[in-house]
């Protein structure tokens, strides 16, 4: 189940985060972008660098929508793609 806060960012269009770059943490910006699955979307987390797999897995699973960085995407723990269609 989504909860209030993953839709509020749904809403507002993008988060700040502080991940872990190359190995110096940073805030940068993932905006909500939507992704066709079959005849349905579903909205996700996007920044077009590069993102250690770690670090994505605990952004998506701290915000609760799935997250994809350069071509690497994560899911919250426990979650499907179909959990996130039409929001």
């Amino acid at each position: 189940m989504v909860d209030f806060k993953a839709l509020e960012i749904i809403k507002s269009g993008s988060i700040k985060v502080r991940v872990k770059r190359t190995g110096m943490i940073q805030l940068v910006t993932f905006k909500v972008r939507r992704v066709q699955l079959g005849s349905e979307m579903f909205a996700e987390l996007y920044f077009p660098r590069v993102i250690d797999r770690s670090e994505i897995q605990r952004v998506a699973n701290d915000i609760g929508l799935p997250v994809e960085a350069e071509g690497v995407r994560a899911m919250p723990q426990g979650m499907t793609a179909k959990d996130f269609v039409n929001l």
